[in-house]
This record gives structure tokens, C-alpha cells and sequence, in this order.
């Protein structure tokens, strides 16, 4: 793709980026056959190739109209075009250039703005979110039922494993999980000392940085990402052997803290030595003697893979595998590819569409006729839960409690 970008934008690190990621685009629209939002309107400006259009039409002019917002808004990130992508064009880089440009040229309506700056005064923040979470569940029963659907029911952890396992991994807590699901991290804790490994929260670590990074505060995004870095790094120059990430969506952000701050000299070699420990919890325990647990498997699973985790990860069937490997059953699902609406803060900003995702997934895991519906990120988790007709666990909890009733 030939390009003409204006010299003000051009100069800059960005500008450079995005001209790069222009010119590797071929226009083949293999992208538009995996694209959710293409998928539900056919319209091509909300495809892939569609957005990178717009978002090359306001680098070469400098503006954009307000249209542009609209289709760069309903992108998903889900990175699904770039698993299909033949040129392997970074998208999700153009669109992060894009949106904070667009951001700059034409600021958002006042209620718009409002909006974004209370969730990013709340999400982000454990010791805010929890608490206000749990109001809202003392109150459940007073609230409408289509805030109540989507209100997930208190889920208290468990008890922690008592021995003190040789091998010392970090254990990223993050932001929304601990006050949604803190089972989640606390069967993390009990699977992982089955082989001698005990994890270690950092006290000053908190949310990864993508809630702000992705709503174009990228400063603020930034500044989460170190703080993490400086909360790590005493205890990986202590040998701790890797970070393990419950959440993909933050295990993703993690791993690309590498080259999110590699024009920061103060933290550079640090974000890249952070984003090579960062590993998936599927990417640790695949590498242990599985077949060693005692485990009794009751019923089927299906697992719907977070665009997180297949898509930027590059860790699509490695969960299948490894559930597999330890005597699971597990029932395949159709569009196993497809979004499942949820995309962080997407479906906050977008409902209707996140919705409509959320309703065509949930159908594809009733569909699948399995017992036991399982997932790889809590914002799926939350997001699927309210319209399913099974809970929606993390595959760890499937686990753990294979491994309680075989004791």
C-alpha cells in the first residue's frame, strides 16, 4: 500500500510505525472473513481493511470526520484479522496509533468523556472496584433484572495450599479478577503446588495497564505498566522464575510491555525482561508431568478460547491439549474464532454489538451439548455468564476440583 503521510505526523515514532504497517497491508480481505463486526453488518468499514482506509485517509489529511470514530470505536481488538492476515500486518498497532490520534483531532462529547473518565477511576483500582462490586451484590435483589443478569454473584476463595512449594513464581492478582472471582487465583495457588510451586503476589502490583492504555490514556497506561515493573523486579532479581497471568487479556498487555516501553531508557531492558518471565498459566502447567495427578473427570467441557489467548498469544488449543492430556472430554464448539463480545471495556461502550456477539457464543456452547462451559479470561467469564445457561468457569477451577474429589 503506497502512502502519503503528512510530514507533522510522519516525523513522529507513531507516524513512522504506522507508515510501516501501511505498506505491509496487500488489500487481500482475507481479514473480512474473521472479523466479528464484519461478520454481523457487512459493511466493509467494519472490516479490517475498512478501518485501516480511514485510519490511512486522516494520516494522509490530517482529519477525519465523525463517522471515523464510530468504525474505529466498534472495533473489537480482538486480533482475530491478524491471525488470518497472510502480510502478518500488525493491526491492533494501527488501530492503537489511530484511535489516540482521532482522540487529539476531534475530543469526545462531554457525557462520552464522562463515562470513560468513571470507569477509569474505578476499573482500574482494586480497593475501589471490589468494594462498590460488593454493594452491588448486597443489593442485588432490589436491582432491575437487566442489571442484575449482569451483576456476577459473590464467589468467596477458598483456602490457599499450606506447603511452601522450592520453585518461586510471581502471581499477577490483577484488578477486576480479585473482587469477581478469587477462586480463580486461589485454584492457582492449590494446582500449581502439586508441583513443588508456590507463587508470590507483589504488594505494590495492580492492574496491567490496558483498561487505560486501550481507552487512549496511554500515559496513564504507561505509568501502570512500571509501577508493576518496579513491584516485580526486586523479586525476579531474587530468581523468581516467571509471572504467571490468570487473564489472558493481561497476560497479553504483559507480554508487550517489551515493546510498549522500549523507547523509555529508565525501563527498557526491564519491560523486556518482564514481558520474557510473563507466561499464560496454561504455558506452565503444560510443561509439568500432568499425567502423574490423580484427577476424576466428570463430564464435558467446552472451552471458549479469549481472542486474548488465540489470537495475540498464539495460544489457540493449547488448553484443549493440555485437558485433554489429563482424561477431560472435550466437546469442540462452532466459530470457535469468533469474539465473544466482551473485549475489555468494549462491551461497556458497546452493548448492542458486544450483545449480539455474547448471544451467537452463548448459543455455540449450548450447541456444543457440553456439561461444563470453561474460559481464559474473566472478562469473557463475566461477560458470558449473563446470558448462558451454565456457569462460565476458568478451566484452573475445572482442575482443582478434579484434583479435591480424587483426595
Amino acid at each position: 500500500m503506497q502512502t502519503q503521510i503528512i510530514d507533522a505526523i510522519k516525523a513522529t515514532p507513531e507516524g513512522q510505525d504506522a507508515d510501516a504497517i501501511l505498506r505491509k497491508c496487500v488489500h487481500c480481505g482475507f481479514c473480512l472473513a474473521t472479523c466479528p463486526t464484519y461478520s454481523l453488518s457487512g459493511n466493509e468499514l467494519q472490516s479490517p481493511r475498512g478501518r485501516i482506509y480511514l485510519i490511512k485517509q486522516m494520516l494522509e489529511s490530517g482529519q477525519a470526520p465523525e463517522s471515523t470514530r464510530q468504525h474505529l470505536d466498534s472495533c473489537l481488538n480482538c486480533r482475530a484479522c491478524e491471525t488470518t492476515c497472510p502480510a502478518s500486518v500488525p493491526y491492533h498497532r494501527l488501530l492503537d496509533i489511530g484511535t489516540q490520534l482521532l482522540e487529539e483531532q476531534r475530543p469526545r462529547r462531554w457525557r462520552e468523556r464522562l463515562l470513560r473518565r468513571a470507569v477509569l477511576t474505578v476499573l482500574p483500582y482494586p480497593s475501589r472496584f471490589t468494594p462498590l462490586l460488593r454493594t452491588a451484590q448486597i443489593v442485588r435483589p432490589l436491582l432491575p433484572g437487566s442489571l442484575k443478569n449482569k451483576l456476577p454473584r459473590h464467589q468467596p476463595a477458598s483456602a490457599a495450599p499450606r506447603k511452601t512449594g522450592v520453585r518461586k513464581m510471581l502471581l499477577l492478582e490483577g484488578c477486576v479478577q480479585p473482587g469477581i472471582a478469587p477462586e480463580i487465583n486461589a485454584a492457582t495457588r492449590r494446582v500449581l503446588s502439586h508441583f513443588d510451586i508456590s507463587l508470590q503476589s507483589a504488594r505494590n502490583a495492580g492492574c496491567c495497564g490496558a483498561i487505560s492504555y486501550h481507552l487512549q490514556q496511554k500515559d496513564d497506561g504507561l505509568n501502570f505498566m512500571r509501577r508493576n515493573i518496579d513491584a516485580w523486579w526486586p523479586l525476579v532479581e531474587k530468581g523468581f522464575e516467571a509471572i504467571v497471568i490468570t487473564a489472558s487479556g493481561c497476560g497479553t498487555t504483559i507480554k508487550e510491555y517489551g515493546s510498549l516501553l522500549k523507547d523509555d531508557s529508565q525501563y527498557a531492558d526491564k519491560a523486556a525482561q518482564i514481558s520474557y518471565l510473563a507466561k499464560d498459566l496454561v504455558e506452565i502447567l503444560r510443561e509439568e508431568p500432568l499425567e502423574q495427578l490423580k484427577v476424576e473427570t466428570q463430564g464435558s467441557l467446552a472451552f471458549q478460547c479469549p481472542c486474548s489467548l488465540q489470537h495475540a498469544q498464539k495460544l489457540g488449543g493449547t488448553v484443549e491439549q493440555l485437558l485433554a492430556r489429563m482424561g477431560f472430554k472435550m466437546m469442540p464448539i462452532s466459530e470457535s474464532y469468533l469474539c465473544c463480545g466482551s473485549a475489555g471495556t468494549y462491551s461497556l461502550f458497546q452493548p448492542e454489538l458486544a450483545t449480539e456477539l455474547r448471544n451467537r457464543k452463548s448459543a455455540a456452547l449450548r450447541n456444543s451439548s457440553a456439561d461444563h462451559y470453561i474460559s481464559a479470561n474473566i472478562g469473557c467469564i463475566s461477560h458470558l455468564s449473563s446470558s448462558t445457561d451454565k456457569p462460565v468457569e476458568h478451566w484452573i477451577q475445572i482442575i482443582d476440583r478434579a484434583l479435591q474429589i480424587s483426595d
